[in-house]
């Protein structure tokens, strides 16, 4: 949804810059940033990406230990199941239906926990490059600055790509986390 709005408001944007007089637009300046290239790359984001690595990492281990339990009762219960009397067998696949629900509740808690840090990990690191972003366009008279990752460009001047400036002034942040 967000993605629409800012694809939404860049078309108008550009629009807007595309409409106006030859002299506006030779006077005009457009830049382009990669946010996710900035968000990556620079420190505080590495430092971001290497939690959420030993995050998932941690999860991705309880999923395979809980799947590997799973199996191995399942397992049993194919092999041993012609002779298992019928309440053992009724037993066993009462049990092995447990533990897929809770198998499955395990993948849906894990998703939503790696997607809520993600989420949190971008709404730390988007501010401050932002103000950024705004400062470095204001002091080379940016008049436009259209991020290239979240929108679909055919083409973009690549010696207007001011990621690497972004980068290299947000790691000289003081009071971004690093």
């Amino acid at each position: 949804m967000k993605k629409n709005i800012y694809l939404i408001a860049g078309f108008i944007l550009m629009s807007f810059v595309l409409m106006n007089t030859k002299s506006y637009a030779a006077e005009s300046k457009i830049g382009f940033i990669n946010l996710r290239e900035i968000m990556e790359n620079s420190n505080a984001g590495k430092k971001a990406g290497e939690e959420f690595k030993k995050l998932y990492d941690k999860k991705r281990e309880e999923l395979a230990a809980a799947e590997s339990a799973l199996k191995k009762l399942k397992d049993e219960l194919d092999k041993q199941g012609s002779i298992m009397t019928e309440t053992a067998r009724q037993e066993k696949g009462t049990t092995y239906q447990k533990k897929l629900r809770d198998y499955q509740l395990l993948v849906e808690d894990s998703n939503k926990e790696l997607k809520l840090r993600d989420e949190e990990i971008g709404r730390k690191l988007l501010p401050p490059i932002m103000k950024v972003v705004h400062k470095i366009a204001e002091k080379e008279k940016y008049t436009l600055v259209i991020d290239v990752a979240s929108m679909p460009l055919p083409y973009y001047a690549k010696e207007n790509d001011i990621s690497k400036k972004i980068i290299e002034e947000v790691n000289n942040l003081p009071n971004i986390e690093k």
